[in-house]
């Protein structure tokens, strides 16, 4: 072999390495971040020393027990339309009752003498809605006076039966009001009451004004978290949102960050690909975007959830190597964030002057 064949050789086997090493290098660069391996082997360590115990667990709202399985932590769970149930308690604030005439058609129910809770409970509706519109059900408790849904072994001096004037799926019609006469007459028949219905085009006019300035008032804020060189695997993703308080979510893709009451609806939602948490390995997923989402009429206003948004995307970006943008793909910078907490700032004003406080129970079921 000549000097010159084993020239060219050397420099072809060079190149190959080379090459080889590139493409080594791209491939890692290219896989998506993996969490940090101390961090997990610390989770583990916690997981077993919880020992299967409650204590990690967050508190859930009408829970379904296959979530609550295992110590880890997962979103509570939120149903405005159901009372909630014995331990856990009312959140606080405004108490107005389940029914309230700003929301709520209200049709009271008179009686001759006193009904058990029992057999109102046996004579509650199959279904508690009138098409899209929660139907709901209370009793004047004889001991206490107060208005509470019928509850077993107490006595009932008067019924009430409402349903809602609207909510996000629209204004309430003339046949939803149908349904919910027929419902509350059939309820007072059979705890031999009197019902009083008011007019039911006076009730779906104002359900029409009431639906309009919902419409009118309801805001959703959505950031989008872009990767702006390698991507993430969903582990990486949890484990930097875990480090600022969220916890996961009863979707697959999905965290939250939640309140410090039971019960009520989470502060911020942070949601990925479904499919990417579903994968047979998501350490090999790819994920290049997450959503950062407020309800903005759901939560409590003293919760700043639109300045923990803020921080949560500004964290998140940094730590992960991203950028915050619209779900156009425009940059959010400051000054926009600043406009758009100045207009919040007007929204909370506007609900709070209809008595709509955000996150008082009536924003919440109006706004759901």
């Amino acid at each position: 072999m000549s000097n010159l064949t084993l020239a060219l050789a050397i420099l072809g086997g060079l190149v190959l390495a080379a090459v080889v090493a590139y493409n080594t290098l791209m491939s890692r660069r290219n896989a998506p971040r993996q969490p940090d391996a101390v961090d997990v082997a610390l989770a583990e360590a916690e997981r077993a020393l919880a020992g299967g115990s409650d204590g990690g667990v967050e508190p859930m709202l009408h829970a379904d027990p296959s979530q609550v399985a295992g110590s880890d932590r997962h979103e509570p769970l939120f149903d405005p339309d159901l009372p909630a149930p014995s331990g856990v308690p009312v959140p606080t604030g405004e108490r107005r009752g389940g029914l309230d005439p700003l929301i709520d058609v209200i049709a009271p129910i008179s009686l001759e003498g006193l009904a058990s809770g029992d057999a109102a409970l046996a004579s509650m509706p199959s279904t508690r809605r009138a098409g899209s519109k929660p139907v709901a059900i209370e009793g004047l408790n004889d001991l206490t006076s107060q208005w509470e849904p019928p509850a077993p072994g107490q006595r009932y001096r008067a019924f009430q039966v409402g349903v809602q004037l609207a909510n996000r799926t629209g204004a309430l019609n003339e046949i939803e009001y149908s349904e919910f006469v027929v419902k509350a007459q059939a309820f007072a028949d059979a705890v031999n009451g009197a019902p009083e219905f008011p007019e039911m085009l006076d009730e779906v006019a104002r359900a029409r004004e009431l639906d309009q300035f919902a419409s009118a008032h309801d805001a959703q804020l959505g950031f989008v978290l872009r990767a702006l060189h390698a991507a993430w695997s969903p582990g990486y993703v949890q484990q930097n949102a875990a480090r600022l308080g969220f916890v996961a979510g009863i979707i697959p893709g999905r965290m939250v960050l939640p309140t410090s009451e039971a019960g009520l609806p989470p502060i911020l939602g942070l949601s990925f690909d479904t499919q990417a948490a579903l994968a047979d390995d998501p350490a090999q997923s790819a994920i290049r975007e997450l959503s950062l989402s407020l309800d903005v009429p759901q939560v409590d206003r003293g919760e700043e959830p639109f300045r923990r948004m803020r921080e949560a995307a500004a964290t998140l970006a940094r730590e992960m190597d991203g950028v915050v943008t619209d779900s156009d793909g425009q940059l959010l910078r400051d000054e926009t964030m600043d406009v758009i907490g100045t207009d919040l700032e007007q929204l909370y004003d506007t609900l709070d002057a209809r008595d709509l406080a955000a996150g008082s129970p009536l924003a919440r079921r109006l706004f759901s």
